[in-house]
């Protein structure tokens, strides 16, 4: 029997992989609507529209999301996990490469990312 975290180390070095074989297709676009304040990251692991920004970003936030819903939903069935916690692990693993000032949505509350 496989323990929590031998399945969530997996799930999160699954995603990691992921990312980094996804990242080269999406990062300058979003990089910049990220530092143009365009795009913030929400703790389930989505990208949405910060406050009072316009909806400049919305193509490239549903197309990245929907990637990622994909993703988290192969990660969740393939290691009996809810899809909420895969998208929440990976958030924390977004959250910590994410630069300073980038806008992020933690409990409903957004705010611009401080250290």
């Amino acid at each position: 029997m496989k323990t929590i975290q031998s399945i969530a180390l997996r799930v999160v070095v699954a995603m990691m992989l992921l990312l980094g074989i996804a990242a080269p297709l999406f990062a300058l676009d979003l990089e910049t609507a990220r530092s143009k304040g365009l795009a913030g990251e929400v703790d389930n692991g989505l990208l949405s529209v910060p406050p009072g920004a316009p909806a400049d970003a919305q193509a490239l936030i549903t197309t990245i999301n929907n990637s990622r819903r994909a993703e988290y939903a192969k990660v969740a069935a393939k290691n009996n996990l809810e899809l909420d916690a895969v998208g929440g692990m990976m958030f924390q693993k977004i959250y910590a490469r994410l630069p300073v000032g980038t806008w992020v949505q933690m409990q409903g509350k957004w705010a611009k990312k401080a250290e």
